[in-house]
């Protein structure tokens, strides 16, 4: 008895989901177990010993004890300035990220040298990379200092709002090395609007800058979304960050350990889910309201 050939659109859905299984597997394994295993973490007393890892069922106790410490409420705090710090550094990023596009997009010689150079910080910008140039003064411009711009920001806000924002400035630099992902994600939305849209608008009077804001600004909306969401997980997840550094200073110290820091990742991932929440809904709809113009 012969076998019927499978169809065609069976064929095409098994060699998908083949190729699919893969990252599958690997999210299960590598992804799910342990994101499960922090979790119960969160809401244990681990302790390791010569025996090995001892865990002992606490129910919330660790999540407690975050809003009663001094550890939990440091590390609360860190939060907090990474909120206030992602209203500025996003913005920053985004639209100096817009702005190199439109010029790396321009026909000119050498473009793929300077594309090249904008992402470079993208590969070499490491935790101690870093932390050799901040210690070394190369993430700040010597003129903001001279001017004595933080110093009017330290005497003029709160120091919970201070904080953050002398950060941005003491870290210009760094900040503008985050933008090399976003460059390209820009340049890749350019390529795609036709250059005879340009040429019609300037046949009917428009200059360069009616059609940046007409053509280039519209053509970029979506884009502009994924940019957003992108630089917000990047800043997140960078090993730098402060919060990332209370989870990683708590998960070896002998008076919280691995439950305690598995507690403040799960808040820590909360807060995150939030902020990703709500800039989706405030950039989704402005993509929305930029599709129906």
């Amino acid at each position: 008895m012969t076998k019927k050939p499978l169809k065609r659109a069976v064929r095409q859905n098994l060699i998908g989901w083949s190729f699919l299984s893969i990252w599958v597997i690997g999210f299960l394994i590598f992804t799910m177990i342990p994101l499960f295993t922090s979790l119960y973490y969160s809401m244990s007393k681990v302790v390791l010993s010569g025996e090995g890892i001892q865990v002992t069922f606490v129910w919330f106790d660790n999540y407690k004890q975050i809003f009663s410490s001094s550890e939990g409420f440091n590390f609360l705090q860190s939060v907090s300035d990474f909120a206030i710090e992602i209203l500025f550094k996003v913005p920053i990023i985004t639209v100096f990220a817009i702005i190199i596009a439109v010029m790396l997009n321009q026909d000119m010689k050498g473009r793929g040298f300077f594309r090249a150079i904008y992402f470079l910080p993208v590969i070499i910008a490491s935790g101690p990379v870093i932390n050799q140039l901040v210690y070394q003064g190369a993430a700040t411009i010597p003129l903001i200092e001279e001017m004595g711009i933080l110093d009017f920001i330290n005497n003029t806000f709160t120091e919970a709002l201070a904080r953050p924002i002398a950060n941005i400035f003491s870290e210009l630099i760094v900040i503008l090395w985050f933008s090399g992902v976003q460059i390209l994600l820009f340049i890749a939305a350019l390529q795609k609007i036709d250059r005879a849209t340009y040429e019609a608008a300037m046949i009917d009077g428009a200059g360069p800058w009616e059609s940046f804001w007409k053509i280039t600004i519209p053509a970029l909306k979506s884009m502009v979304l994924v940019s957003v969401i992108f630089t917000i997980i990047n800043l997140a997840t960078f090993s730098e960050n402060d919060a990332i550094q209370h989870i990683k200073t708590n998960m070896f110290a002998l008076e919280t350990g691995f439950g305690f820091s598995s507690a403040i990742a799960w808040l820590y991932f909360i807060a995150l889910a939030i902020i990703l929440g709500l800039s989706f809904l405030l950039f989704g709809a402005f993509a929305k309201e930029r599709g129906r113009r």
